[in-house]
């Protein structure tokens, strides 16, 4: 018989959990979209494709984190 304790459950920050970070690059994608299809501001739409391809990769690289 061992004395081994039980596994506690690591606490992560919150910047390093899938929830928050999942809506942040949501987020970043429904803004990138939102900064292409604006008629107004040109810098807007220049910035659009990086904000999107960055919220992207965030979500891919993100949704790979545990609960």
């Amino acid at each position: 018989m061992t004395n081994d304790p039980a596994p506690r459950k690591v606490s992560r920050p919150a910047l390093l959990r899938r929830g928050p970070m999942e809506m942040v690059a949501t987020i970043l994608i429904g803004l990138g979209f939102l900064m292409l299809f604006q008629p107004f501001v040109m810098a807007l739409y220049t910035y659009s494709f990086v904000t999107l391809l960055a919220g992207t990769v965030m979500f891919i690289i993100v949704s790979k984190f545990p609960e």
